[in-house]
């Protein structure tokens, strides 16, 4: 009895140690040989998994746009509140630079509100996956704990239509959210059109 019981408590340490493993952001796998110019046009949020701290609410839209040098930019937009009461549709611009052009798909992303009250900063920003017609998912983590996993990370799932995805891809995404630890923690992103 005691080798069984002391062969379930080693099984048992083998999957915590995998799981968190698999949380090591450094571990996540991008879009493999991501091509800026397919992912190029307007993207709506359906899900989001936000950051501490003031983070756009609803009707978030982001464009981007591929420059003949390559280099990738957007303009985003939507709903944040302000002061606890005060609702207003924001403007984002962000630039994209790739620091390893052989991992296209990990990015760092330079933004700016283009308002006094919305903040500025970068942070990395890696395509998890996307088909480039469909779905869109994208990754973020500001601050690692010691043992790699994000502590204050956030994540977008992106659609080329406000409608929706069909439920072969919402498979796929709730697979990506796995994989990068953030199962369960999405919210449905509001898309009425009031930005």
């Amino acid at each position: 009895m005691n080798y069984h019981m002391f062969a379930l408590v080693m099984l048992l340490l083998a999957c915590v140690e995998q799981s968190l493993a698999t949380c090591v952001v450094d571990s996540f796998t991008v879009k493999e040989d991501f091509d800026p110019k397919k992912y190029a046009g307007k993207w709506y949020a359906l899900q989001k998994k936000d950051p501490e701290g003031l983070f756009l609410q609803d009707n978030i839209w982001a464009e981007y746009t591929v420059g003949d040098d390559g280099s990738m930019v957007a303009s985003s937009r939507g709903r944040v509140t302000l002061f606890g009461f005060w609702i207003v549709c924001a403007d984002m611009a962000a630039q994209y630079l790739v620091p390893d052009p052989g991992t296209p798909g990990k990015m760092f992303m330079n933004y700016q509100g283009l308002a006094s009250y919305l903040s500025s900063g970068g942070d990395n920003y890696w395509i998890i996956d996307t088909d480039y017609e469909n779905y869109a998912i994208t990754y973020a983590c500001r601050k690692l704990k010691d043992d790699g996993s994000c502590e204050d990370g956030y994540s977008l799932v992106f659609s080329r239509s406000p409608r929706g995805l069909p439920p072969t891809i919402q498979k796929v995404v709730r697979q990506k959210q796995e994989e990068i630890c953030m199962a369960g923690e999405f919210q449905p992103v509001l898309q009425s059109g009031a930005c």
